[in-house]
């Protein structure tokens, strides 16, 4: 097939670039000239396992283009894909205008039928809402071009995004024909068995992509206000998750309690789920909890800290390990480590940081007096403190007793529950986590 993609971040570069792979041909379309330059020059604005040699590739093979003008991508192409950012608004709504925008200009171009298929992660109606604004465009300009508007949720993992697109747990696809569903039947079939195909209609396929993200932050929330409850009453929160992730109907995927949960889906999905149902004059109870917890939880590493040292932190050295909102991304989308940043930032402290990927997007969101090293044992040199709050695999091989010879004072906050107390105790260490019964008195 021949297909557009517009927008060339996580989802847009990704899904492109495997399209291409598995033989079709893709033009990647994005108004940012400075990204689109550094596509053709073979650069990669974001990081994704295995995306670079793909990237690399699929151009050698005249698969795989990109450019800045719509009309490339969309003169004969069978599908175009809508894959622009929809971020949160201050007030929680979605802003829209990208999407909006991408819509009046496929209005303005398109020379002829067209499916036009919404990646975006999208409110209920927008699919309604596209369809008007589109056929607006083309009554402006006095044709009357068949177009049908295609809701396809991504639910790539960033870190992992290129398998999780190669090989979907499930694809679905809100279509009202069956020239639409078949397309897509058709465009699917080598990367997923036909079982694994959902078609619906495009309402439910846009409030699949919020319920499935929101059905697992809450999961994370849940652990969290466990953890804090297991870290009153003396229990270990480790042993609780393994008790119930043993019920089949639970299981053990996202019930790691930790500083909480970032990035660019969980924290703007789950209120935009609940702006949603309260605009229908529901009570989201229950999602608006969520992300309350979320919230309080990432408060904890900076109030252990400032239990540890008292409220002014002049003078204390804390050592960042890991900044990006989770391993394997340098996306600093709500990750943690802002939110401990600023507040040991505020409180006076010095803050050293490594983080192997993420360092140069953090600077454009951590306080400015961050010194960001160049290794594990350059941050930890002289520091009162170390803090663990991503989980980078070479965090969790640190030697603790060269590193805590080099360190002025020995003391770790483990953010993740990563490291084994046993272990770093005979060192000398004072070992602080979470839900484990080791917080700061």
């Amino acid at each position: 097939m021949n297909i557009c993609v517009v927008g060339v971040g996580y989802v847009g570069l990704v899904t492109g670039v495997c399209f291409a792979e598995k033989g079709n041909v893709v033009w990647c379309v994005d108004i940012n000239e400075n990204r689109i330059e550094m596509l053709r020059r073979g650069g990669i604005p974001i990081f994704e396992e295995g995306l670079a040699n793909l990237v690399s590739k699929n151009v050698s093979c005249g698969r795989l283009s990109f450019s800045t003008k719509l009309d490339d991508g969309l003169d004969g192409s069978d599908i175009c894909f809508i894959a622009v950012g929809t971020p949160p608004r201050e007030n929680g709504e979605t802003d829209m205008d990208q999407i909006l925008s991408v819509a009046d200009d496929i209005g303005r171009c398109i020379k002829g039928p067209c499916f036009i298929a919404v990646k975006s992660t999208v409110p209920v109606g927008t699919n309604r809402m596209l369809c008007d604004r589109i056929g607006a465009r083309l009554r402006e300009r006095g044709v009357d071009h068949p177009f049908e508007i295609i809701s396809n949720p991504e639910f790539l993992k960033e870190g992992v995004a290129v398998a999780d697109c190669m090989k979907p747990d499930r694809v679905v696809v809100g279509a009202v024909s069956e020239g639409a569903r078949s397309l897509m039947r058709e465009l699917y079939a080598p990367f997923a068995h036909e079982s694994k195909i959902f078609f619906m209609d495009p309402a439910s396929a846009e409030i699949t992509k919020y319920a499935a993200n929101t059905m697992l932050a809450s999961r994370i929330s849940f652990m969290n206000e466990i953890a804090r409850l297991c870290d009153a009453v003396g229990a270990d929160v480790r042993s609780v998750q393994r008790g119930i992730a043993s019920d089949r109907r639970i299981g053990e995927h996202f019930l790691s309690a930790g500083c909480g949960y970032g990035g660019s889906c969980f924290p703007k999905d789950v209120t935009s789920l609940c702006g949603i149902g309260e605009a229908y004059g529901l009570d989201m109870t229950l999602t608006s909890a969520i992300e309350k917890v979320n919230r309080a939880q990432k408060l904890q590493l900076p109030l252990m800290v400032r239990r540890r040292f008292g409220e002014a932190l002049g003078g204390v050295k804390v050592a960042l390990l890991g900044l990006a909102f989770k391993p394997g991304t340098n996306d600093m989308r709500g990750a943690p480590s802002i939110t401990l940043a600023n507040d040991l930032a505020e409180h006076g402290a010095m803050i050293a940081a490594f983080d192997p990927i993420a360092q140069e997007n953090a600077r454009d969101v951590l306080p400015p007096g961050v010194a960001y090293g160049s290794g594990v044992m350059d941050v930890l040199r002289d520091a009162d403190a170390a803090v663990l709050v991503t989980e980078w695999p070479e965090f969790l091989s640190v030697d603790w007793a060269a590193a805590g010879a080099v360190m002025r004072r020995k003391i770790l906050f483990d953010g993740r529950n990563v490291y084994d107390p046993a272990a770093l105790e005979p060192l000398g260490f004072e070992y602080y986590c979470i839900g484990r019964g080791k917080v700061p008195s």
